[in-house]
């Protein structure tokens, strides 16, 4: 019987399967927020929660400890709001201090409890790197349901979730729950930290939250497509690092399952046709411009104002096809440009420039 065949591994496969598109999943929402460095803060924040749930309850438990990890993981996130309401701090500075915070803490509890005479410590710390041989079928239940319940705030959230991702002050004034959605990304990445934990490690977790999803973000434009995507890069990096630690001895799986998804996000930063590295060289070799943004468009509508003495003109959308050919997403661009106040659109579609996009196009203009 092959190994492929082992029930052991089989279910480390499944698990590794379902972490995957956990993780890709809810990573997309933190890169999108622009708060990757949650899932790295939370991580490294269920350290002091899981040697303090073994001191205080001297049980090894896998489901006592994780309990821990996620009351600190809690903990934290609540920590860091508390700054930015209390404090001028950035965003990432207070994450970055709750990581250092909460994990120094976490090894210097780690240190302590290692030096007793209390032999059930010993396997505390395969949480830093995670210890997948330990996963069980009762395991991929918990992970399963992590899944759903993701999936499902999802899709009960929709709309309100692009909104909140592309144009936080836009969903405001719109009326769309935007603490409500903060604290459920929060109570998600706590989730998947806690759920990959044991498999991935507190030290690694971060970069299954942040690689799938940066890979993805360079094929797509589209919300769900690089969801899609995330998941799907989460699940083929996870499996191939699962299937090659089982096939050579000494390679521990989680940290094969973090390369695995880190050459998929890398190899995605070199080609992927819309956002990769050699596509956008060689387009600027040839004189082809990329895929649409509010950006480049907004330099379109002023260089057509300029040909009209500075002055904002109707013009038909198939005009800005013309100007720029093979440009991709344009509604997309065109839809940010007139959310944020600098482009109009007329009964007839026909669009043009605000004074107030004006003014922005010529303070975003380039030096010839």
């Amino acid at each position: 019987m092959g190994w492929w065949m082992d029930p052991t591994v089989q279910v480390l496969a499944a698990g590794a399967c379902l972490m995957g598109a956990l993780a890709g999943t809810v990573g997309t929402l933190l890169l999108l927020r622009r708060q990757s460095l949650l899932g790295d803060a939370v991580s490294h924040a269920a350290l002091p929660g899981i040697v303090l749930a073994f001191w205080w309850t001297g049980s090894r438990e896998t489901p006592v400890l994780l309990a821990g990890a996620a009351a600190a993981g809690i903990l934290g996130t609540l920590w860091t709001s508390w700054l930015l309401q209390t404090t001028r701090l950035s965003e990432d500075t207070a994450l970055g201090l709750l990581l250092a915070v909460f994990f120094g803490l976490g090894i210097a509890l780690l240190s302590r409890v290692q030096q007793t005479a209390d032999a059930r410590q010993a396997g505390l710390d395969r949480f830093l790197f995670g210890q997948a041989a330990g996963m069980r079928p009762g395991d991929l239940a918990w992970m399963a349901g992590g899944l759903l319940s993701v999936g499902a705030l999802l899709g009960l959230f929709w709309k309100e979730w692009k909104q909140v991702l592309f144009d936080r002050e836009y969903a405001t004034t719109q009326g769309v729950p935007v603490r409500l959605l903060d604290l459920l990304l929060n109570g998600m990445a706590v989730g998947v930290v806690v759920l990959g934990i044991q498999s991935v490690g507190v030290v690694l977790m971060s970069a299954m939250l942040v690689a799938p999803a940066a890979g993805a973000r360079q094929w797509t434009d589209r919300f769900g497509g690089m969801m899609v995507l995330a998941a799907m890069f989460g699940v083929l990096g996870s499996l191939a690092g699962t299937l090659v630690s089982a096939a050579v001895e000494h390679v521990p799986t989680g940290p094969a399952s973090v390369i695995g998804v880190t050459c998929i996000a890398a190899a995605s930063l070199l080609l992927a046709p819309r956002h990769g590295i050699l596509p956008a060289w060689w387009r600027g070799r040839v004189g082809i411009r990329g895929p649409a943004s509010p950006e480049a468009l907004l330099q379109d509508f002023l260089a057509l104002a300029r040909a009209h003495g500075d002055r904002p003109a109707w013009h038909p959308r198939e005009v800005f096809r013309l100007m720029a050919p093979g440009e991709a997403r344009l509604e997309d661009a065109l839809r940010t440009l007139e959310n944020r106040g600098w482009v109009r659109r007329d009964s007839e579609g026909r669009l043009a420039l605000t004074e107030e996009g004006l003014r922005q196009a010529a303070e975003e203009e380039e030096p010839s």
